[in-house]
Formats: C-alpha cells, structure tokens, sequence
C-alpha cells in the first residue's frame, strides 16, 4: 500500500454538490492499494498513520501524533499511486489491485485506523470527487508497504 498523507487544518471529498467527507484539523490520506497487498499490511500503516509524530508540542517541534492531539483522518482511495511512468507517455496501472480486492483493503484499511481510535471519514470508492484540503505547513510524507514506510 501507498499512502500520502498530508496534515491538514480542514479537509473535505465532494461528490458533485454532496459533500460525502469532513474533518478539521487532522490528516488526510491519500491510499492506493497494490495487487499483492494484504490486511496486515493496512493494519500496520493505519497503527503507523496513528502514531506518527508531525504534529507540533508547545515547543513548536513536531512530536505529537494524531492519536495525542485528538485530530480526525479523511481517508480517499488513490489507485493512481500505483501509476507506472517509467515507459511512454501513459501511466501503466498495472500493480494497482483490482477494484474489488482494492475496495475491501480500502475498507480494511479505514477500519484499522477506527480500531486506533481515529476518527475517520473517507471518500466514496471509485467515484469522481473533489478534494479539497488545507495543507497544514505543509507537511507531506509518503509511506509504503512495500518499504516498510
């Protein structure tokens, strides 16, 4: 799995005028999902998402997690994470998971950061959406499985 996160002072996912996700302050995770990924594999990068340490203590320094601050997650499936541009001109998709695996890890994946106490909202699998997020600093990391983060 691949994530980009990003900390955010707001962040919303509309679909049309339907706004279908919001948080305040927080992260926003931007998730693709390979074709090899597992549960467990979405089981440790939500518990890492968790407990990373980019949010500032009262000495400016990040060195809060999202768990310690109380912020929320808004979690939006990304299978273009997993485009390949190595060859031409078009990206190729060919290790991103197909949908229906992709959906269920997705949904595993959202759960996982519910059971570590993160309030979550997402996105809706597969639709067109607008995201729109307040990048907080910015603050941008990329995480991956397959590295080990």
């Amino acid at each position: 799995m691949r994530a980009v996160v990003q900390r955010v002072k707001r962040a919303e996912v509309r679909i049309g005028e339907e706004i279908v996700g919001r948080i305040g302050f927080g992260l926003a995770v931007l998730l693709g999902v390979a074709k090899n990924d597992t549960e467990a594999e979405g089981e440790a990068l939500a518990e890492k998402i968790a407990n990373l340490r980019v949010f500032d203590d009262n000495q400016g320094r990040m060195n809060r997690s999202l768990l310690e601050t109380g912020g929320q997650a808004l979690c939006v499936s990304q299978f273009t994470l997993y485009g390949d541009c190595r060859k031409g001109r078009r990206p190729s998709y060919d290790q991103a998971a197909a949908p229906g695996r992709a959906l269920l890890l997705y949904e595993s994946f959202v759960a996982s950061l519910r059971k570590c106490g993160i309030p979550t909202e997402t996105g809706r699998f597969r639709a067109m959406m607008d995201v729109e997020l307040v990048n907080d600093g910015p603050v941008t990391l990329l995480l991956d499985s397959e590295r080990r983060f």
